[in-house]
């Protein structure tokens, strides 16, 4: 069974807190990764429009859209999936905890909306919900060698994915670790929802990755871990 993964698209924070940025620069955008195993082409936070993503798509392997059978979204943040549509045809997916509570906020802004008149909110909030309505819960093992690794604090239901290569363990981390600056100075994003769940992730994350793809960055080699 092959098992491989590549860098779709590098992204970046809106506002770098490391950088003393203060108020946002630039547009945030979730790194995008492919992953290949057996069967499955597996495309993990599609950030980018959708326009965009299926570009980088062919010019970093090679593949069309419709190649891709799975999508799946470390969070259900709207910079970690903006070219999700792109992929009609392919599985989305979300972790349980994290489709839960993206759920369960829409159904409260609609009522407020509801409450305020605000016909825009509405229709914007309903677009959220059928896009959320269409994702289905991420099972354990999403492909050959490629597991769940949930990572909650930045979001409450924040999920990476664990791949199991012969000499390395690769942990796509989402925003658990969020540039190699965090992951340098030991730091997690200050707009966590939980900041010492999200401390105890980006923990996990350090013990046991070899090697990570962090949510805002390129790949980097686990500091504390010889280089492979």
């Amino acid at each position: 069974m092959s098992l491989e993964y590549r860098i779709i698209s590098i992204g970046t924070l809106a506002a770098h807190p490391l950088w003393n940025e203060r108020g946002d620069v630039r547009t945030g955008h979730a790194t995008t990764t492919l992953i290949r195993a057996g069967d499955a082409n597996i495309l993990i936070n599609p950030s980018l429009p959708a326009q965009v993503v299926l570009a980088r798509l062919g010019e970093r392997a090679g593949l069309r859209g419709e190649e891709i059978t799975h999508v799946f979204c470390t969070s259900w943040a709207m910079d970690h999936r903006r070219g999700i549509d792109g992929f009609d045809h392919a599985r989305w997916l979300v972790h349980e905890p994290e489709r839960m509570n993206a759920l369960a906020a829409i159904e409260t802004h609609i009522a407020d909306a509801e409450v305020n008149d605000d016909d825009d909110l509405m229709r914007a909030l309903q677009h959220e919900r059928e896009l959320l309505q269409r994702t289905t819960d991420a099972p354990e093992k999403i492909g050959p060698a490629v597991d769940l690794f949930p990572l909650p604090g930045v979001t409450p239901g924040t999920c990476g994915a664990i791949l199991s290569m012969p000499a390395a363990t690769v942990l796509v981390c989402g925003d658990a670790v969020a540039t190699i600056e965090h992951l340098e100075q030991g730091k997690v994003l200050p707009s966590c929802a939980d900041v010492e769940q999200a401390q105890e992730s980006f923990r996990e994350v350090v013990e046991i990755a070899d090697a990570m793809i962090p949510g805002r960055d390129n790949i980097v080699f686990n500091p504390l871990r010889r280089r492979m």
